[in-house]
């Protein structure tokens, strides 16, 4: 009988695929440790390429430990920040293992984000260093005296580019956009200039297991952007378990396509650390457009592509799909939205690789679900099973500690050794989310019978678009800044490409009027391409509670159940 089975009981494990273990005997290494290791067994092979420029394990060990010495040089000690602000290129890579490497913390900041949000991580995290592009130097060299930042080491698209796309760089790049002058100014320093300056003997750094690796920003409905912390210890586990998972896969053996962003937890775990503890070679695509996705694909022949569902669909929809022979790739993972039945379908059939869907948080490094790969029943629709040593309940809504029967929806809470060890300098925030040890994910889910988890709503407001994660409040806080908006309340509406897209509902003040495109066009400066407003519906007044608070779930269902009757 369904309603015997206890969370406790674990009825996942019967679902595991075999050699798939419950419990995993953790080796006690940092991610820098398992880079020296690669070089040593892969020293030759590639460990990164960039548009066909290609670093082998050793390289990319030396040019860790030279750019870890120059962060010992600017005077970075063990708990200092340094923020990355890259999007995948091989400095991304390097900087982030230097950081860990001096026992730093790394925070790794998304270059779409506007000057806004970029001061307000970088002064929360006390970052003292940023690496960043040559596109955005002179920004963050105006908004480097609102920060603690003091030097900034600044990269290049065409810095490691293979001849003679290194030769034609230089002639087209800043007329496409791809290259900017730096101005001159103090402590601001070319990339290259500091790898060639320092030797590859950074100094010894005892670094505590349980230390704090990283943090990780997320946004929160509360509208501040939190720090979330994962330690070594997060870090090197969750990829352990990565291994784990996936036991038909070979260390050195596989080519992974890195499309998802390293700034992104599910990039920086899944793509970046994981081949990194693999010994697999990466394939860096900054930007995962479709074509140049398809690119990559025809090119450098990945065999391991973890993806979000625009990039899927973004393929299967382009003309490019035509040439493109799919069926290097053996194995594909799919995460941070839900994944149409007919995209997995019709990528599988294209391909003959397998899709397996997962689940995870920021706050979880961020893996907590996935589907069994081979030899385990994959059910559509499902984000999984809990990985190895990682426990998962359902609870009431309410009370938030009664166990639902197994089938009723109740909030998802989790526990393992991936789970962080709280938010950055906001103990409240960290015991709201934090309690007796399980991580409440904010997630609405169902759990079957046998041990599958779905996940039927967001009990928070989150909105995801093209992966990324978008907090409504932080559009919203855009709009009441502006002078003509008395109310404004932002929902996800569904977008058969980007899973959701942002619409918003304005009340004006009293005399004024505003077009859509007015309103949208105000965002531009303060807030990332990807939040903006798709749409804005203007209205004379808002649903709110008796104390005054806007609906926003009421809006949503309203808004859904306008676009079902209209057939979208």
């Amino acid at each position: 009988m369904a309603e015997e089975i206890k969370y406790q009981d674990k009825p996942w494990l019967k679902s595991y695929e075999e050699g798939v273990p419950e419990s995993i005997k953790y080796e006690e290494i940092c991610l820098p440790d398992m880079l020296d290791e690669m070089a040593d067994q892969f020293s030759d092979k590639m460990a990164l390429s960039f548009q066909g420029y290609e670093v082998t394990y050793k390289e990319l060990k030396d040019m860790v430990d030279r750019f870890a010495v120059c962060l010992a040089d600017f005077g970075v000690k063990q708990g200092d920040a340094v923020a990355i602000l890259l999007p995948n290129v091989i400095p991304c890579v390097a900087a982030y293992y230097a950081t860990l490497r001096l026992g730093a913390v790394t925070v790794m900041n998304n270059p779409l984000y506007s000057d806004r949000e970029l001061e307000h991580q970088f002064n929360d995290s006390g970052s003292k260093v940023l690496i960043t592009l040559d596109l955005l130097g002179n920004r963050m060299i105006d908004l480097r005296p609102k920060t603690g930042i003091k030097e900034i080491v600044y990269t290049s698209i065409g810095d490691y580019l293979p001849f003679p796309k290194n030769l034609l760089f230089p002639l087209v790049a800043k007329k496409k956009k791809l290259a900017a002058d730096v101005k001159p100014a103090a402590d601001v320093y070319k990339w290259k200039d500091c790898i060639a300056k320092y030797a590859p003997n950074p100094p010894e750094v005892k670094i505590g297991f349980e230390d704090v690796a990283m943090y990780q920003y997320t946004g929160g409905t509360t509208g501040v952007s939190k720090g979330v912390m994962l330690t070594h210890s997060n870090l090197s586990k969750q990829v352990q378990q990565a291994v784990a998972w996936f036991p038909k896969f070979k260390k050195g053996e596989e080519i992974i396509l890195s499309a998802l962003p390293f700034f992104h937890v599910f990039g920086m775990t899944t793509c970046m650390n994981f081949a990194v503890c693999m010994g697999w070679g990466n394939i860096l695509v900054p930007r995962p457009q479709p074509e140049q996705l398809l690119e990559a694909i025809r090119k450098f022949k990945p065999t391991f592509a973890p993806l979000v569902p625009t990039m899927y669909i973004g393929m299967l929809n382009h003309p490019d799909i035509k040439k493109t022979d799919m069926s290097c790739i053996n194995g594909a993972f799919s995460g941070s939205a839900p994944l149409p039945v007919e995209v997995i379908h019709e990528f599988e059939g294209t391909t003959g690789a397998v899709i397996v869907e997962g689940f995870g948080l920021t706050e979880t490094t961020p893996v907590t679900h996935i589907n069994p790969f081979a030899g385990g029943a994959r059910k559509i629709g499902s984000v999984g099973l809990p990985i190895s040593d990682t426990e998962c309940r359902i609870v009431d809504l309410e009370d938030g500690v009664t166990d639902v029967p197994v089938g009723e929806r109740g909030e998802l809470i989790v526990k393992g050794p991936q789970v962080m060890k709280g938010y950055w300098n906001m103990p409240d925030e960290t015991a709201n989310t934090l309690r007796d040890g399980w991580c409440y994910t904010g997630d609405i889910a169902t759990m079957d019978e046998d041990g599958y988890f779905y996940i039927v709503d967001r009990k928070k407001d989150m909105i995801i678009s093209g992966g990324f994660n978008i907090y409504p409040r932080d559009v919203d806080e855009v709009f009441y800044e502006n002078p003509k908006v008395q109310e404004a309340c932002s929902i996800g509406v569904p977008d058969p490409k980007r899973g959701e897209n942002v619409k918003v509902f304005v009340v004006l003040k009293e005399g004024e009027t505003a077009t859509q495109e007015e309103l949208i066009d105000f965002c531009k400066e303060k807030l990332a391409k990807y939040k903006l407003p798709t749409e804005i519906e203007f209205r004379k007044d808002l649903p709110k509670t008796n104390v005054g608070k806007i609906l926003r779930k009421e809006l949503r269902a309203e808004e859904l159940e306008k676009r079902k009757k209209e057939g979208k």
